[in-house]
């Protein structure tokens, strides 16, 4: 059974998380340890994923700008290069989740998450499309991006939402005195 803690404040840098976890480790649940192992060797796992690919993307420009002529006008270039910056991205995005989970801001990583990478996933299927793609391709392509975009939204305005009755209660309860107890 999962403990429903509310999200700690986040530390200051890296030693002040470490720091944190190390005090919270004794009153977590067994799962609560797991979790935050795997979310570790997984945020471990994607760095070493990230830091590969950059080296890979410098490698390529420039190769591209030394070798070759670097025109970015070219699709083939375009689509490499910018393929390779959007996986970049998705990535970095991937890992940021994941970091959030090991300090404490988030119990799990957020379905919101999940649906921008998602969304930025699409992003880059469309950049690295080919143009002789098939219409019906594309549009299935664009439904799936319209339907994570409008879910997309309606989360954040449901977040925006709850953030606004917060404030506003916040206010209210600074506004009116507090009754006195009977």
């Amino acid at each position: 059974m999962r403990n429903d803690h509310p999200p700690r404040p986040a530390p200051a840098g890296a030693r002040g998380a470490w720091q944190e976890l190390r005090e919270h480790w004794p009153m977590m649940t067994l799962y609560e340890r797991f979790e935050q192992v795997v979310a570790l060797v997984l945020s471990a796992v994607i760095a070493v994923i990230i830091v590969t690919s950059l080296v890979q993307l410098i490698r390529v420009v420039f190769t591209l700008l030394v070798l070759d002529a670097f025109n970015p006008l070219d699709h083939q270039v375009f689509q490499t290069v910018f393929g390779m910056i959007m996986t970049l991205l998705i990535a970095m995005e991937f890992k940021h989740s994941i970091v959030r989970v090991v300090m404490g801001q988030d119990s799990i990583v957020q379905v919101k998450t999940v649906v921008l990478i998602a969304l930025i996933a699409l992003s880059r299927k469309f950049v690295i499309l080919d143009p002789d793609t098939s219409p019906a391709k594309v549009a299935a392509l664009s439904g799936a991006a319209l339907a994570l975009g409008v879910v997309y939204w309606l989360m954040r305005e449901r977040d925006q939402r709850a953030l606004d009755a917060e404030r506003a209660a916040a206010r209210s309860a600074q506004h009116d005195p507090e009754e006195p107890s009977r």
